[in-house]
């Protein structure tokens, strides 16, 4: 009866023992498959601060494009005054 007794309780150490193990491995994909949902979440919220800093940036570079034009044009302006400046002082120093 001795011998029964202790087939039966090896039996439960290998049962427990098997349950440890499979428990621990469930443990370790609940962790890696949490682990890999929040970095899937962190790489989207990255990609998507992406997508706004190039959306801020076209509009930013549309902006200094529309700046540049604004200057140019009255840069030509006050050349154009200038020069007809300079030409009336021209003709009033031939008319001395």
């Amino acid at each position: 009866m001795g011998d029964q007794a202790e087939t039966v309780s090896g039996s439960y150490e290998i049962v427990g023992a098997v349950g440890a193990g499979g428990l621990f491995l469930l443990l370790i994909v609940v962790v890696w498959q949490v682990a890999a949902t929040w970095r899937a979440r962190m790489l989207a919220a990255r990609e998507e601060q992406y997508k706004q800093l190039a959306h801020k940036y076209a509009q930013l570079l549309e902006d200094n494009v529309a700046l540049h034009r604004r200057s140019v044009e009255e840069l030509t302006e006050a050349r154009k005054a200038i020069t007809g400046v300079e030409r009336s002082m021209r003709v009033v120093e031939r008319a001395d």
